[in-house]
């Protein structure tokens, strides 16, 4: 089955450099809005038959690059390709995974809807938010990690007396990950966001190398 790899306009350096290192040539496509402001979207090369990768992070704008991802779906879908598949390596509205309130839209939830009824078979994500977010997903997810990879290269400029702090404690765990390969100390912030600008700091904590707690603040 035929490979084909094509990149909406979010992220154009890294699909190129992806369909390099698989050894294609990134499809063709045009992605420009009306005048009215409606987007237009046409691949420009056959995909009948093909395996059809598309790479789109949903990087801000997140409603443009979100309809972006779903209007290339559909006109390869249209075209005749039998697979396909949408490499987002930052996924919008991720955070978003429950209700604070009780009076607001699980909005993760939705895009992972609007994702598979955009007729995509799967998706590749890095890093979520959380790994709950497969859950949402109707179709298969496939969840990688950058953090082994990120860890490496900062490692020679990290100094001795460095920490690794979490901003929240829905970060932990991927702090407590960053600590470990780089052997540090990890410091956690008590976080209450109040709005989605506005965030109140209760208090702080620090765990030594050994992963003893060493401190509270408020």
């Amino acid at each position: 089955m035929n490979l084909t790899v094509f990149s909406g306009p979010a992220n154009l350096p890294l699909a190129e450099t992806v369909a390099a290192r698989l050894g294609v040539r990134l499809g063709q496509s045009v992605v420009h809005r009306f005048p009215d402001g409606e987007l237009h979207v046409e691949v420009q090369e056959s995909v009948r038959g093909h395996d059809v990768y598309l790479i789109q992070p949903t990087s801000p704008p997140v409603e443009a690059r979100l309809l972006e991802l779903l209007l290339l779906a559909d006109a390869c879908r249209r075209a005749g390709a039998s697979h396909l598949t949408a490499v987002v390596p930052y996924f919008g509205y991720a955070r978003q995974d429950r209700r604070a309130s009780g009076w607001e839209p699980v909005a993760a939830r939705l895009i992972a809807d609007l994702i598979a009824a955009g007729g995509l078979g799967r998706v590749v994500a890095v890093d979520l938010h959380t790994a709950a977010l497969e859950g949402f997903f109707s179709i298969p997810l496939e969840h990688l990690s950058a953090v082994p990879l990120l860890a490496e290269r900062v490692r020679p400029f990290v100094p001795d007396n460095a920490v690794v702090v979490a901003p929240d404690l829905g970060a932990v765990k991927l702090a407590e990950r960053y600590a470990g390969l780089l052997h540090q100390p990890i410091a956690i912030v008590h976080k209450i966001r109040i709005t989605g600008e506005k965030v109140s700091v209760r208090g702080s904590w620090a765990t030594s190398r050994a992963g003893r707690r060493l401190l509270w603040t408020t």
